[in-house]
C-alpha cells in the first residue's frame, strides 16, 4: 500500500485564489436576483442610517461597504465597536436604522450578540454571509448569502471578493439602480488578473526579506490596502502597516526612507486623484514604491501590478485591486518556506466575545 503523501503547502490558498471567477460569476447568476429582493425590502422600510458590524477580512469588506453607503446612497454610516454591547451593555435606539453584520462563517458570538442587541434596539438587521445557516443568519431579520461556497484554508481570499461584490449588489439594489450590469464584466476580467501569477512571482522576489512593508490608498482602494496588510501579516508574518494615504502624510510618512518597501494601491478615480499628492511624497522620499492600479501609474512607479480596469466604474474596482495582492501574499509566503495554508495561531472561525 502506498504511503499518503502530506498535501502541498499552499495547495488550499492557491485553488481558492483561483475559484475567484467562477464565485464571482456564480453569485451574478444565482444571487444577484435574491439580493435585489431583499435590498428592495429593506428600502421600503426607509432607513435614515447604517452601522456596520465585522470583525477581521469581513471588516474589510464593511469598510468598502461603507464607502458604498455614503458616495452612491449618501447614507451616514458608521462601523460598530462591538465591545459597546458585548462588555459594556449599552443601550441604543436604533429605530430607523439598517445594522449590516458582515461574516464568512456567522458564528462569532460577539457578532451574533451584537446583532440581536441591534435587532431589540429597534434596528433592521441584515447579516452577508457564506453561511445560511448560521447563528449569525438565524438571528438576522435579513440574510444575503456571499455564495463563494466551502473555504478550508485559513487566509480569506474568495469570501472577501464574494462579500464585496455582494454587498455592491446590495448598496445597488438600495439605490434602485441597475448596477449588475456594470459588474457583468468581472469575472472575466478577473481571470485576466489571476492568469498573471508570474508577474506577481516576481513582485514578490523584493519582499522575501521585508521586514516591514507600508500599505495606503485613498476613497475605494483603501479596504483594499487594510485587507492586502492583513493577508500579508498572516500569512508570511510580515509586519505590514496599512494607511489611509490622508493619515500616512499626518506623521507614519515620517518611518518612510529608501528602504522601506511601500505598496500603493491607486484607483482610476477620484480615489487615485487625491492619491497623487502621497505618491509625489513617497517618490520624494525615495521610498521602495510599488503600485497597484492603473498602467500610467505603474509607469512611474519602480514596479507594479497594472489591473485591466478600463470603463470598470471605481466603486467596482476593489474586487479587482486585491487579487494581485493575495497572490502576493501567497508568493511571499511560499518563497519564505512557509504554509500559507496555515498560519500559526489561527482558527478559520475566530470566536471572539
Amino acid at each position: 500500500m502506498a504511503t499518503p503523501q502530506p498535501p502541498v503547502p499552499g495547495h488550499l490558498m492557491a485553488g481558492e485564489l483561483a475559484e475567484q471567477p467562477a464565485v464571482l460569476r456564480r453569485l451574478l447568476d444565482e444571487g444577484a436576483a435574491d439580493i435585489r429582493r431583499t435590498a428592495e425590502r429593506i428600502a421600503e422600510r426607509g432607513p435614515r442610517f447604517v452601522l456596520l458590524t465585522a470583525r477581521g477580512t469581513s471588516d474589510n469588506a464593511a469598510l468598502y461597504a461603507k464607502y458604498l453607503l455614503e458616495v452612491l446612497l449618501g447614507k451616514p454610516c458608521g462601523l460598530t465597536s462591538m465591545s459597546t454591547t458585548t462588555a459594556y451593555q449599552a443601550d441604543f435606539d436604533l429605530r430607523d436604522c439598517l445594522v449590516i453584520t458582515v461574516s464568512q462563517s456567522g458564528g462569532s458570538p460577539d457578532l451574533v450578540a451584537s446583532t440581536q442587541a441591534a435587532a431589540e434596539a429597534g434596528a433592521i438587521t441584515l447579516a452577508v454571509t457564506n453561511n445560511p445557516d448560521s447563528p449569525l443568519a438565524r438571528v438576522s431579520e435579513f440574510h444575503v448569502d456571499v455564495l463563494a461556497g466551502p473555504e478550508k484554508a485559513l487566509p480569506a481570499t474568495k469570501t472577501y471578493t464574494a462579500e464585496l461584490l455582494a454587498l455592491y449588489l446590495l448598496v445597488d439594489g438600495l439605490r434602485g439602480g441597475g448596477g449588475t450590469e456594470a459588474a457583468e464584466v468581472l469575472p472575466k476580467l478577473a481571470e485576466q488578473v489571476l492568469a498573471r501569477q508570474e508577474e506577481v512571482r516576481a513582485l514578490a522576489a523584493r519582499y522575501r526579506f521585508a521586514e516591514r512593508m507600508v500599505l495606503t490608498s485613498r476613497g475605494f482602494g483603501y479596504p483594499t490596502a487594510k485587507e492586502a496588510a492583513l493577508k500579508l501579516m498572516e500569512t508570511s508574518y510580515i509586519p505590514a502597516l496599512s494607511y489611509s494615504g490622508a493619515d500616512l502624510l499626518h506623521g507614519p510618512l515620517a518611518m518612510v526612507d529608501n528602504v522601506s518597501p511601500v505598496i500603493a494601491v491607486v484607483p482610476d478615480g477620484r480615489g487615485g486623484e487625491a492619491l497623487q499628492p502621497v505618491l509625489d511624497r513617497l517618490r520624494d522620499r525615495g521610498a521602495d514604491l510599488v503600485v497597484v492600479g492603473p498602467q500610467a501609474e505603474v509607469d512611474r512607479a519602480s514596479a507594479g501590478f497594472a489591473l485591466p480596469t478600463e470603463g470598470v466604474p471605481e466603486e467596482l474596482q476593489p474586487i479587482l485591486e486585491i487579487m494581485p495582492l493575495q497572490m502576493l501574499a501567497y508568493e511571499v509566503t511560499m518563497a519564505r518556506g512557509q504554509d500559507p495554508d496555515a498560519p500559526r495561531a489561527l482558527a478559520k472561525v475566530t470566536e471572539t466575545r
